[in-house]
């Protein structure tokens, strides 16, 4: 029995895809084990939406051959479709695998012999037509479910539809299927995942279905204790959706909501498709039907001809909002992207000066966020994440917490009052009395 292990960089969408290879590899009779203990086989998915994701590829594969010098290397993911000849060039790199061809793994690599030259196996990425349907289980508390790959929009700054191709998804029929799967395992929450989940619907080029749709589907189905959105464009985030998750059970009080810059001269030069006031406009609806609601939100720093001003002007529109923490990314320039061809560029100590402050904001806006929720009633879903005889979780609006190890505690739903925040930054919490047993 050959053993094969896997290792993700990069999304939610990522990991679903990388659990469900895997799965398809012990189908087969291969033994899926720890990126330590000695594997036959390293499957490598990558991402490419920063410089650094390209070179955190490098170092694993470097790794992988410390571990095992005969190991067999493959690498799928965005950064393969993106720079697929680079990387074969890797030392210890057996096998590159494209958007269109990275299911097809077993196939395509039967036996998994080594070659002289590594193999290259990456088609153009108009080639990735099909939605290949994925889930993750048993390697995280929470299932990240796949709904839609691929994107219509180019964002100046974007190497995704590159890297994954036009927007495409399954149908709610399907999805409502693997929902029911995931359902019938200990699984408490399910996180909704894809490239442009608010582009859901779209099949052989063609709108079938619509996001709320699915929604209202999945928020229907039994045994699913919790149900997160993960990244929505605001444009694509409705009132609709907005009010649904709101009198909803099961979906929980907590958007992530990309919004880049808070100046509109740049959101139009990034070719976003809202302005800061449509931005806005949804943030204030979330919190007038969901006061407590976490929203998370993603800012890109230093684009080409963003001045000082302009930063300002997006520091200052985020501290107002009442939003609850910050991904912050410093602009990198992507080959084959338009703003790589654009002039004008930041310089990188002044991207990072301006990623600092950002930083220093999202904390900021974090602790504020968790103030405001400490004497409140909420239920946590305890993880399987120990440290110093401390256990954590998330509450069902993302608050993280810290309680005292106990076994008994992972994976499940427990309600707590929320004391008081610790050194750590996580919030106490007092001694979990009752489980929530799944129905």
């Amino acid at each position: 029995m050959k053993k094969v292990a896997f290792y993700t960089l990069g999304c939610k969408l990522n990991f679903s895809e990388t659990s469900t290879i895997a799965r398809g590899f012990e189908e087969k009779g291969y033994s899926k084990v720890p990126f330590s203990d000695t594997p036959d086989i390293f499957i490598i998915n990558t991402c490419s939406v920063t410089e650094n994701a390209d070179k955190k590829c490098k170092k694993i594969v470097k790794e992988a051959q410390k571990i095992n010098p005969d190991g067999y290397v493959a690498i799928i993911g965005c950064y393969a479709q993106l720079k697929p000849r680079e990387i074969s060039e890797i030392q210890g790199v057996d096998a590159v695998l494209g958007a269109a061809e990275k299911f097809r793994l077993l196939e395509l690599l039967d036996g998994f012999v080594k070659t002289p030259e590594a193999k290259v196996l990456a088609s153009e990425v108009k080639e990735a037509k099909a939605f290949n349907n994925a889930y993750s289980i048993n390697d995280r508390t929470r299932t990240f479910l796949k709904v839609q790959d691929g994107c219509n929009y180019h964002c100046a700054f974007c190497t995704i539809p590159l890297a994954r191709g036009k927007s495409r998804s399954d149908s709610i029929e399907n999805i409502i299927k693997s929902a029911h799967e995931i359902a019938a395992t200990d699984v408490k929450e399910v996180v909704l995942t894809g490239v442009n989940i608010g582009d859901f619907g779209i099949v052989n080029g063609k709108r079938e279905e619509r996001f709320v749709d699915l929604v209202k589907a999945i928020d229907k189905v039994d045994g699913i204790e919790r149900i997160r959105i993960s990244s929505i464009e605001p444009n694509l985030l409705t009132n609709e959706i907005i009010q649904y998750t709101s009198d909803s059970n099961r979906f929980v009080p907590h958007f992530h909501i990309p919004l880049q810059s808070g100046n509109n001269k740049i959101l139009r030069v990034m070719r976003r498709r809202y302005l800061r006031e449509l931005y806005e406009d949804r943030v204030n609806k979330i919190k007038q039907l969901m006061p407590d609601c976490c929203i998370g939100v993603d800012v890109i720093v230093g684009f080409p001809g963003e001045t000082h001003d302009d930063f300002l002007e997006t520091y200052n529109f985020l501290n107002e909002l009442p939003i609850s923490y910050l991904h912050v990314f410093t602009y990198s320039e992507r080959a084959n992207t338009t703003a790589a061809e654009m002039g004008d560029a930041v310089p990188m100590k002044e991207r990072q000066e301006r990623s600092k402050m950002l930083r220093i904001l999202s904390e900021k806006k974090r602790r504020q966020f968790y103030e405001s929720q400490l004497g409140t009633t909420r239920t946590v879903l305890f993880e399987d994440d120990i440290d110093n005889g401390m256990m954590h979780g998330f509450t069902e609006n993302y608050v993280r917490v810290s309680a005292k190890y106990d076994p008994l505690l992972i994976n499940e739903l427990k309600e707590v009052t929320l004391l008081s925040i610790n050194e750590n930054g996580t919030v106490d919490v007092e001694e979990p009395e009752m489980v929530f047993e799944k129905h």
